[in-house]
């Protein structure tokens, strides 16, 4: 029988949500407009309540140019996160959010969970990912 490593990001249990709290950093792939993955390290933080995953980042970084090339609709992302045996991956639609609120909300769940709060940046933007998967053991 296989094993399931199957998560409801809308209600993960303690441990896994527990994982996405402790500082660590993450990768997040992104499609190229060519269909290749693009593979960055990240912060990330994770909103079950919301069902969002939230990377900050630049407005002129690739990842979010992979993103916006897509289109209004998103594009699949998935982010990921590793130590030791404890895994856990999130997937679902990027898309870019530019409002000042999103991006202030943001920065506040980054500072909560790296301990320090990003420097100043007015190119600042959020990919938000809304949540359709979840797995991995936490």
């Amino acid at each position: 029988m296989a094993t399931t490593y199957s998560v409801d990001p809308a209600e993960p249990d303690a441990p896994y949500l527990l994982f996405w709290q402790e500082r660590h950093l993450a990768t997040l792939t992104t499609l190229r407009p060519d269909g290749t993955p693009h593979v960055v390290p990240v912060g990330v933080t994770y909103d079950p309540d919301a069902r969002l995953a939230r990377v900050i980042a630049n407005r002129s970084s690739a990842k979010v140019r992979n993103v916006l090339t897509a289109g209004p609709e998103g594009t699949p992302a998935a982010v990921c996160q590793v130590e030791g045996r404890r895994w856990a991956t999130l997937e679902g639609r990027a898309r870019v959010r530019t409002e000042p609120e999103r991006v202030a909300e943001a920065e506040r769940r980054y500072a909560e969970r790296y301990g320090r709060h990003p420097s100043p940046n007015p190119s600042r933007v959020v990919i938000e990912i809304a949540l359709e998967r979840a797995m991995g053991r936490g």
